[in-house]
């Protein structure tokens, strides 16, 4: 009886021993528990300022894409990390925009709102001496920058004769038209059909002083919904800003105004640098009244 016991009792303290083993696996083995967005986002732009810190810059955009997938209100600081990464990366209009809105939601309470400032002056230096690096030919520029025009009467005019108008301000509206017709977002990226519309397009028109911006979406069922605004030139910037998400697929060019998203179009930098250029030449012929019709 007594041999008889002592086996249970040892074959219980194997079977004990063996739970506690298989509980241990399991815990190693399981996937860590997810934490929940708000919690997510505090980490990440933990390990996003610590590599910023230490240009890390390869660490810090991996950490921004993914900030930039989560749904949420994010910090402040995460436009101005932004700013930073894609001013490493050569990308001006991005780290402007990025640094902007930092400035804006952050305001004079920022823990780095004078550094912000200070990198926009910057930028804004570079993008001028690219400029006149590009004009005089003794450099090459970092990136299509969005606020070259190529200048030159002899551009107008081809364009002019390539439409058959009758004005400069016409030629404009009518090329700028091409060129967003070209560009339209689609949410199927890996098919384009030539006989089916964007589901996101626009059609310009130019008034004196004003111009009109119709956007035209079409949705899933087929059906589309029409929405215009004004844009009046007069006391606005006329080098319109823009940049591209890879992340979503899109490019914007932002209103010269307040900064918000405008045109959404098709991810093609260079359809959307030369895009801005025209629309930016556009401006200013409007913004000249009748002599620069």
């Amino acid at each position: 009886m007594f041999a008889f016991n002592k086996s249970r009792l040892i074959s219980g303290r194997s079977l004990l021993a063996g739970i506690v083993m298989c509980s241990a696996l399991a815990a190693l083995s399981a996937p860590a528990l997810a934490l929940a967005p708000e919690h997510e986002i505090r980490r990440l732009m933990l390990a996003t300022e610590e590599a910023v810190a230490t240009e890390r810059w390869g660490d810090a955009s991996e950490y921004l894409n993914r900030l930039q997938k989560m749904e949420g209100e994010k910090p402040a600081d995460y436009f101005f990390y932004r700013g930073r990464a894609m001013l490493q990366a050569g990308h001006l209009n991005e780290a402007r925009s990025a640094l902007e809105a930092y400035v804006t939601r952050a305001s004079t309470d920022g823990n780095h709102y004078q550094q912000a400032l200070k990198l926009i002056t910057d930028i804004e230096k570079e993008s001028r001496a690219s400029v006149r690096a590009l004009a005089d030919g003794s450099g090459q520029v970092r990136e299509p920058v969005a606020t070259i025009e190529p200048a030159g009467g002899q551009d107008l005019t081809a364009l002019r004769q390539l439409y058959l108008a009758n004005s400069d301000r016409e030629a404009l509206t009518i090329h700028l038209n091409a060129q967003l017709e070209m560009a339209g977002w689609r949410r199927d990226k890996a098919l384009v059909r030539l006989d089916r519309p964007a589901d996101i397009r626009y059609r310009v028109s130019a008034n004196d002083g004003t111009l009109n911006i119709q956007e035209i979406t079409r949705n899933t069922d087929d059906t589309t919904v029409q929405t215009s605004l004004s844009l009046a030139v007069f006391g606005i910037n006329p080098q319109p800003r823009w940049d591209c998400e890879p992340a979503v697929g899109a490019c914007w060019i932002y209103d010269p105004r307040d900064g918000s998203r405008l045109f959404q179009l098709a991810q093609s930098r260079n359809q959307v640098n030369d895009i801005a250029l025209t629309l930016g030449r556009l401006i200013r012929k409007l913004q000249q009244g009748s002599s620069g019709s």
